[in-house]
Parts: structure tokens; sequence; C-alpha cells
């Protein structure tokens, strides 16, 4: 029987994420807060609403990702949000999918080897600037609370030789954000409001040219 404190996480049972897979996602939400005192993986002031503002806004996004695809990238991962979260429902849906989690700094890399390990999932951890990496390939990027969208296109074009799909979290000012991007970029994606925040949307890029 799953308590109630594992049953709310029942909103992402729509986006066909099993409730065996949401005891994982509680304990991994426990480690980091337990962890977080010594390491500062998120916010202190999110550590009260953290299974709504990380957890869930991580896993909301399985629905825009083709369990198929052999590689997904996340390329800036700090605490493993969205990279972990996506890991372990992909464990539960016995996809054979890696994930490679970039963070520069050595303390999250070793809290990220801990999860994967813990949870036995299928994550290579690489503690490297993802700036200095060049000719890079993925199938699926992530990015999330990570750097400005500007930023993370110019990534994108610079330094990974192939991609076929990149997911980012747009925030309140998404729209406009969007707007401003479309000025200098070419893009072909589809867009949906996020289920933790009204003002919020995720984006799948299909497609990214340089005007």
């Amino acid at each position: 029987m799953i308590d109630s404190n594992i049953l709310n996480y029942s909103c992402l049972e729509p986006l066909n994420v099993s409730r065996e897979t949401f005891p994982d996602l509680e304990e991994f939400r426990q480690i980091i807060i337990k962890k977080n005192g010594s390491i500062n993986l998120i916010s202190k002031h999110t550590e009260k609403i953290s299974k709504e503002r990380h957890i869930i806004d991580s896993a909301q996004i399985i629905d825009f990702i083709d369990i198929n695809m052999p590689i997904c990238t996340d390329v800036g991962s700090g605490s493993g949000l969205p990279g972990i979260v996506l890991a372990i429902i992909m464990k539960h849906k016995n996809s054979g999918m890696k994930f490679k989690l970039y963070e520069k700094s050595f303390h999250k890399c070793n809290f990220l080897k801990e999860v994967s390990n813990k949870f036995n999932l299928n994550v290579e951890v690489l503690q490297k600037d993802i700036f200095e990496e060049k000719n890079l390939s993925s199938d699926i990027i992530v990015a999330r609370a990570f750097k400005p969208i500007p930023v993370i296109l110019d990534l994108l074009h610079n330094n990974f030789k192939f991609f076929r799909e990149v997911i980012l979290f747009l925030g309140k000012n998404g729209k406009q954000v969007l707007q401003d991007v479309l000025k200098d970029w070419k893009l072909e994606y589809d867009e949906k409001k996020s289920i933790t925040n009204d003002e919020s949307t995720i984006l799948k890029i299909k497609r990214l040219e340089k005007i």
C-alpha cells in the first residue's frame, strides 16, 4: 500500500508515470533535503514545497520524451533535476535510455554518483564544464534552471554536432523570452503548459537554425 505522502505524486499518472515509481521519487527528494545543508543542492526556501517545485516539475517532461531514444543529456544537472528524476522514471519503464549528466561541481558530482548507484540508474556523471566541450552528440537534451535560453541555444549550436530534440523549461516570462529568441533563431517546436505553474511552459525544440 502506498502512503498518502507518496500519492501526492498522483498528478504524474496521466503522464504514464506508474505508482511504483513514486516511492523512489519521494526517497530521492528526501535525500536532497537531507544533503542540502552541506552541499546546497536546492534553495532553502523551496524545501517545504520541493515535491511539486522540483520533483514533479522535473518529471512532467516525461511525456515529451521518446523512451526508445538511446541517450539523454542533462547539460547542467546540479542536484539531478531533471536528469536523475527522468532516469528513475525510465528505469521503471524498463527503458534502455542512458543519461549523461554534466556538472562542474565536484561535490554535486559525487552526490549524483551516489544517488545513481543507490537507485541503480543508467547514468554517467561527467564533472566537466559543458561550455568547454566540443563535438558533442545526444538524442535528447534537457535543461532546467541552468542558463538563460539564448545562452543554451548558443551552446547547442556551437558545442553539439548532433541532437534530435531539446526540452527546456520556460518561466513566467517565457513567452516574451521566446519572442525575443525568435528574432535570432528559427525554431521548430512544440509547447505545453506546466502542471506546476500556470505561468510556466515546457518547450520541445525539434529543429534549431540561426538566422
